[in-house]
């Protein structure tokens, strides 16, 4: 992935989470020359990855299969009074989607924070770690629903969906809605989660890579999370 479509993209998702309400933390703003001051009172941000985090899933097709997130909290072990929650802002193009993928432990609510309609496509998963064609029932907003396997719900501004560990899943912005910056449309969803661990808690269900190789076309502007230098 090329580092210059990497600061780009954070400058729209800057742009997307402001028009939503959202006041961003410090650390959001904080340049490379920036972290050339940052010693040992920014380890959190350090070892709970905070920050801003760019990916293509190593699927080099980043228009269709990408994230764009801003994690605000979380949690680690190494830490003696670790957070034992997260949270998270997510850039939603219109049909960008991760890789079908669900959690061993990581229980979470996706929340349509503003912009247009989000849509979740979901599967119960197997012992094996493959799509169900069981029916189940998932928690929209507190209200239990039944789901057949592969069905798209639609969440609309405010609304969220509970996804338990072992539960498939893939989210995007609807075509045709959402928030209008440089010629796209966005909406902009939020994670509420246990504590999260990119490292380990990930199941995809085709082959890829969490975190990109990026082509150092131009300067970074900021540090991705996995890119931080030690104190």
């Amino acid at each position: 992935m090329k580092r210059s479509r990497i600061n780009e993209i954070i400058e729209i998702a800057r742009e997307a989470f402001e028009t939503v309400g959202f006041s961003l933390p410090p650390f959001a703003n904080w340049t490379v020359d920036d972290w050339r001051d940052k010693g040992p009172e920014a380890d959190e941000i350090r070892g709970c990855m905070l920050g801003w985090d760019v990916t293509d899933f190593g699927l080099d097709d980043f228009e269709n299969y990408g994230r764009v997130l801003l994690t605000m909290r979380n949690g680690s072990s190494k830490f003696p009074t670790p957070k034992d929650y997260a949270e998270k802002l997510i850039l939603d193009p219109e049909n960008q989607k991760p890789p079908l993928h669900f959690h061993r432990h990581k229980m979470e609510d996706i929340i349509n924070r503003g912009g247009g309609t989000l849509m979740i496509r979901l599967y119960q998963s197997t012992a094996d770690g493959e799509c169900s064609e069981d029916d189940f029932t998932v928690q929209l907003d507190g209200v239990t629903r039944s789901c057949t396997a592969g069905e798209v719900l639609a969440i609309e501004p405010g609304q969220s969906l509970a996804v338990p560990p072992g539960l498939i899943h893939q989210f995007w912005n609807k075509e045709g809605t959402g928030i209008e910056i440089r010629g796209g449309r966005y909406t902009v969803s939020g994670e509420v989660s246990r504590v999260c661990d990119d490292w380990n808690d990930n199941c995809f269900l085709t082959p890829c890579e969490r975190f990109s190789t990026i082509e150092e076309d131009e300067p970074a502007v900021h540090f991705l999370v996995h890119e931080y230098p030690p104190a």
